[in-house]
């Protein structure tokens, strides 16, 4: 099996680099005030043909696979690009070009890939359990259309979504719609989150919706799984600036008139963080392999979000307290990279709901597939 990166690869991850490089000095600023990413590099982005990347030709996609975008969104892990890539485009636009309507894909997935539209998923609601079942939020025939009530909460970049993907619930059964953003009868309240990027409370009063294709809790799964390989690629990015900043400030910061590295007991806590970097990259580059060669797998999905989460928490502490009392401090980066990780952690389930999702899915198994 091979895990280097073909020309091509390389130079897609040269340009990302590039540009969000470029950017990456002015976060503070950006994500002060909502909607807490440069709409600039949005452009940008989408000028490169990256907001399309995964997406068919035919819709003015690059037909990129989910190698591609794990290439971009371990870019944006590097620097924390406040960008939502991730949710706009391997989240909600995903979603849209696997599980709409003909019709749905002409109107929104070009405008998605040019820049101009704005889609996300809409699907966690306050209290609710983990999952792919929608719980508060309902959905109920009006003459020929729909209407939804309830609440989803969190939404991250709800605040200026033009497109919301909502799963709502119809009987006993979900399904996803798709809602306008301005619509009446909705309502967004936008509030920081503790990884500098902005979330909504989404009410919904009788908003008319259009349902997605046909689209129910399988769509909606394969989704997940989707975001959760590119959320790991992501993690994986700041996972190594984590190390290396690390690594830096030890071969740096004296005491007693020694670097801290000459400290053999730092140096061992340091490798430690290493193997742990080691073992992320393997499950993630595994997990990205295993989407784009043989399609959605929840299993998957659960494996690569428990290892992640136990992987990331453990390059967050290590990396804070081998820098003392600067690693807590806003001004310094090693911070961010942890607040970023630990809500990844908790995003899609946390490390113990993807435990008990293996344990399920391996008891469903016969033993000759587990052997293979």
């Amino acid at each position: 099996m091979d895990f280097t990166y073909d020309t091509e690869q390389i130079a897609l991850r040269d340009a990302v680099r590039g540009i969000l490089g470029e950017s990456a000095g002015n976060r503070e600023k950006v994500v002060a005030t909502e909607p807490g990413w440069d709409r600039g590099v949005w452009s940008r982005l989408a000028e490169m043909g990256l907001l399309g990347l995964p997406f068919d030709e035919a819709y003015d996609g690059a037909g990129a696979t989910a190698i591609e975008v794990g290439i971009v969104a371990q870019e944006i892990g590097r620097v924390l690009a406040p960008e939502p890539f991730i949710d706009v485009v391997a989240g909600a636009g995903q979603l849209i070009a696997d599980a709409g309507s003909e019709e749905q894909k002409q109107e929104l997935l070009p405008a998605i890939a040019a820049g101009d539209r704005i889609a996300v998923i809409a699907h966690a609601e306050p209290r609710a359990p983990h999952g792919t079942t929608a719980y508060g939020v309902t959905a109920t025939r009006a003459g020929d259309g729909w209407t939804l009530q309830g609440v989803k909460e969190p939404v991250r970049h709800a605040g200026v979504a033009d497109v919301l993907i909502v799963s709502a619930k119809d009987g006993d059964v979900t399904r996803l719609f798709l809602v306008d953003a301005a619509a009446d009868g909705l309502t967004r309240t936008t509030y920081a989150t503790p990884d500098d990027s902005y979330a909504a409370r989404i009410v919904l009063s009788g908003v008319a919706a259009t349902p997605l294709g046909e689209a129910g809790e399988d769509a909606l799964a394969a989704a997940f799984v989707r975001l959760q390989t590119a959320y790991g690629a992501e993690a994986l990015g700041a996972m190594e600036v984590s190390v290396e900043t690390t690594v830096g400030y030890l071969k740096t910061r004296k005491q007693f008139g020694v670097p801290l590295s000459k400290f053999q007991a730092l140096t061992f806590r340091a490798a430690d963080m290493y193997t742990s970097l080691e073992l992320a990259r393997s499950v993630s580059l595994w997990a990205t392999m295993a989407l784009a060669e043989s399609g959605p797998d929840a299993l998957v999905g659960s494996r690569l979000q428990a290892e992640l989460g136990r992987t990331g928490r453990h390059i967050s502490q290590e990396s804070i307290q081998l820098h003392g009392g600067i690693g807590v401090t806003a001004e310094y980066s090693i911070g961010h990279y942890a607040a970023r990780l630990t809500v990844l952690d908790r995003t899609l389930g946390n490390e113990a709901y993807h435990l008990a999702q293996i344990a399920d899915g391996v008891a469903d198994r016969g033993i000759v597939e587990l052997l293979h």
